[in-house]
């Protein structure tokens, strides 16, 4: 059985999702661990409220690099044998020393139609607020593998929505995280039922 680990930073809509599909039995992974960077952040209380082991490593202040603080990361994920990685909401970019190791292992849901609206600064109310001022007629969520260079690793699904002439970035985001939390689940699944293969820098879904 594939065990996940979850890592948020916030309030953990889309870690609460995974969990319901975990326990309704969508798919045959494990969440065995969640972790944040943010020690009193909501996603925490999601994972106590089901049971599952919470670990928080304060990125604030934190006494060394950025690599030093992933290399911390990397020996929990290892202890405790994560097998698959899914950011749900974890607002720091990752550095090569957690990414090598965990190569196509570790997944993202982003808030566009990538490789549209991606990229450093591309986050939450930021891709809402530039796809409505480009007057986009489309929008919608990516699930991807975490690469080096920012939300530009293989994608593995995507869900779309319409942009509305009278959105906000408000009512866009609310539709556009009702596709999030379908297709984050399906994507974990696949992973689980071992359906994903990258070849080439390109995901080929198995059936």
């Amino acid at each position: 059985m594939v065990k996940i680990g979850v890592f948020a930073s916030g309030g953990g809509s889309n870690l609460q999702v995974l969990i319901d599909a975990h326990e309704n039995g969508l798919f045959k992974g494990k969440i065995g661990l969640v972790f944040s960077n943010v020690p009193d952040c909501q996603a925490l209380e999601r994972a106590e409220n089901h049971r599952i082991e919470s670990v928080a490593i304060a990125s604030k202040g934190y006494p060394g690099t950025r690599e030093d603080y992933d290399r911390e990361v990397l020996e929990l994920c290892r202890a405790k044998k994560i097998d698959l990685i899914c950011l749900a909401g974890y607002m720091r970019i990752l550095t090569p020393v957690l990414i090598w190791p965990y190569l196509y292992k570790i997944m993202n849901v982003h808030p566009s139609l990538l490789p549209k609206f991606g990229g450093e600064g591309m986050y939450g109310h930021f891709v809402h607020e530039a796809v409505v001022k480009a007057k986009e007629k489309e929008s919608g969520a990516t699930v991807h593998f975490v690469a080096e260079s920012v939300d530009a690793g293989p994608v593995i699904l995507q869900g779309s929505v319409k942009v509305l002439p009278a959105d906000t970035p408000q009512t866009l985001a609310e539709r556009v995280l009702k596709v999030e939390h379908q297709i984050y689940p399906e994507a974990v699944r696949l992973f689980c039922d071992d359906k994903i293969k990258v070849a080439d820098g390109r995901v080929k879904i198995l059936f």
